[in-house]
């Protein structure tokens, strides 16, 4: 806190006179040149009177910080993934030690009230929102922060993992693992419509390495969409090719988990016919038969450093930031590889 003996050395004045001036006394003889010196000094070093300190706390105790959690799923989907709920708990972990108010808006076919928006002192924005969203929450928005996605702005805040990257080092760690034969199942990202709107970033990454390496195979990569149900059918469909796969990475462990039901049915063995590689990390990886491999995605974490942006937002940043929060490989039985 800047004080008044701070500003008078800064000026070159007695405490008694900075303080005078800030009070506007106007008995006070001093030349215009002074005063505005005192005014301009206390401005630029951010200093306020006892008065202005105290209407603030008042201020705030009235009127306590109050954030919008805009989801870009409804509440079954969320509650199918336990990718996003752990997101969506750390957020409200965050929010609970900082004593904020948190409002949740799911996805629905309409924007979510301009006044719910408008009155609250920020917006964590959770996945991929349509660009008809993304314009309404930066029109309406105080503070605007993305959890898991970053919009094509660099004046939006946004925290994420970077998923390419953590394909290329799952790729790299199992082809140091001998594997060359590397199946992919994953999905497109579309709405709920099911109109394309872009290629995912792990099947982008895996179409590269694998093409960079000489080893890309078309047959054995099949996308469709997000599901358990289509995890089993694409491995299924990855698995009737005449050379199948060594190995097989599963875009999330919903769709690993319908993925070991389609290799258990067709008598195969994990990892001896064919190994299994994921991406989350979600609780009920470390549970199946036998453990699965996969990639630790730090949602949790995602959500708790979202909600630190948006308070710093909050308390005056201006400039804008995007942050990567690291992944790391988790070996269990479904796969050897090499960290």
């Amino acid at each position: 806190m800047v004080t008044l003996k701070q500003i008078a050395s800064a000026v070159g004045v007695s405490q008694a006179t900075v303080s005078r001036v800030l009070n506007f006394d106007s008995t006070l003889s001093v030349s215009p040149q002074t005063r505005q010196s005192i005014i301009e000094t206390a401005e630029a070093m951010s200093y306020a009177t006892p008065r202005a300190r105290q209407k603030a706390k008042a201020d705030r105790e009235e009127s306590p910080t109050k954030i919008v959690l805009v989801h870009f799923l409804r509440p079954d989907q969320e509650f199918a993934d336990p990718y996003y709920v752990a997101m969506r708990l750390g957020i409200e972990s965050r929010c609970s030690a900082l004593r904020v108010e948190t409002v949740k808006v799911y996805h629905s076919e309409s924007l979510p009230d301009p006044e719910i928006i408008a009155a609250a002192s920020g917006v964590i924005a959770i996945g991929m929102l349509e660009e008809d969203h993304i314009a309404f929450l930066k029109t309406h928005a105080k503070h605007l922060v993305f959890a898991d996605y970053a919009p094509p702005d660099d004046e939006i805040d946004a925290v994420q993992s970077d998923f390419v990257t953590a394909t290329r080092k799952l790729l790299s760690a199992l082809h140091a693992s001998g594997y060359r034969r590397i199946g992919f199942v994953g999905w497109q990202i579309r709405n709920d419509k099911g109109i394309f709107r872009a290629r995912e970033k792990r099947h982008m990454a895996y179409v590269d390495w694998m093409t960079a390496a000489g080893i890309y195979d078309p047959d054995i990569c099949q996308i469709d969409w997000n599901t358990e149900e289509s995890g089993y059918r694409l491995t299924q469909s990855v698995l009737s090719r005449p050379n199948r796969p060594e190995a097989l990475i599963c875009c999330n462990d919903n769709m690993a988990v319908g993925a070991y039901r389609a290799i258990h049915e067709l008598g195969l063995k994990i990892p001896g016919d064919i190994a299994v590689a994921s991406f989350n990390d979600i609780s009920v990886a470390q549970f199946l038969n036998p453990p699965l491999s996969t990639v630790h995605l730090p949602a949790a974490e995602i959500g708790e450093t979202a909600v630190d942006m948006l308070m710093e937002r909050i308390a005056g940043r201006q400039i804008a930031k995007h942050t990567i929060l690291a992944a790391r490989m988790i070996w269990r039985g479904s796969a050897k590889g090499q960290s």
